[in-house]
């Protein structure tokens, strides 16, 4: 264990207060930690998976225990996202103009976020239309599998600006989505866990911590302040995308 290990641990545990603290996993904010750690490409992204998994699963089971989850909110859309992130996941799409064209959607997703006007999803959720969510939840399935996302940071906005989910239901549904689509991107790419470094078990610890303080702030904090850090949220995964980091 080195002390650029025990740096970098600390910040994945910041990231990881944030992320969950509106129900994602962090995927984004480990990828380009790791990155400016100067790890390799090959360790990065199984790292950045399992990593997902652990905090989405502690994330999922807080944030259902507390009551902000809808499996009827979920279902429509994981029911389209699932094969498609497969599928997304093996494509090769050129990321020169693709990953900064997504970017700018996140950060002008960040910007109504961040805008004081009130969001319908506050005062007036109700249930997505069943024929509506599943062939969203195939085109965010196929952006999550090109960005090698989870894809709660495409979820969480169309949920809420649609008025299909409080905030902190919005939350509890996106940790479940990133669960999901976590566990699915590494059961279709196992062999790459062979590429795991020897400071995963710190990783995990720091990033479980995080996790713990996140989805209590995100649990008992009120949806205003939640819609904030979702701008947040996404105005770092949209500089993720645009290759700042």
């Amino acid at each position: 264990m080195t002390t650029a290990d025990l740096l970098l641990a600390a910040c994945m545990f910041l990231g990881a207060v944030l992320y969950t603290s509106v129900g994602h996993a962090g995927a984004s904010a480990y990828l380009a930690l790791m990155a400016l750690f100067g790890l390799p490409p090959a360790v990065m992204r199984p790292t950045a998976l399992v990593l997902n998994i652990l905090v989405a699963s502690l994330t999922s089971f807080r944030y259902a225990r507390a009551g902000l989850f809808r499996w009827r909110v979920l279902w429509p859309f994981l029911i389209g996202a699932a094969p498609f992130a497969l599928f997304g996941g093996s494509l090769h799409v050129p990321g020169d103009a693709y990953r900064p064209l997504v970017g700018a959607v996140l950060w002008l997703s960040a910007a109504r976020l961040l805008w004081p006007k009130e969001i319908k999803a506050v005062t007036d959720p109700h249930d997505p239309p069943i024929a509506v969510a599943i062939p969203l939840g195939a085109g965010i399935g196929l952006l999550s599998g090109l960005t090698g996302t989870g894809g709660g940071i495409f979820l969480s906005p169309l949920v809420l600006f649609l008025g299909w989910a409080n905030p902190k239901v919005a939350s509890g549904v996106a940790a479940v989505f990133i669960l999901c689509n976590s566990m699915a991107g590494l059961s279709g790419n196992f062999a790459s866990v062979q590429a795991l470094p020897d400071s995963l078990p710190l990783f995990a610890g720091s990033v479980l911590a995080g996790a713990v303080v996140g989805t209590t702030f995100g649990i008992r904090f009120n949806a205003r302040v939640i819609l904030k850090a979702l701008g947040l949220v996404l105005l770092v995964a949209g500089f993720k995308l645009m290759d700042f980091f």
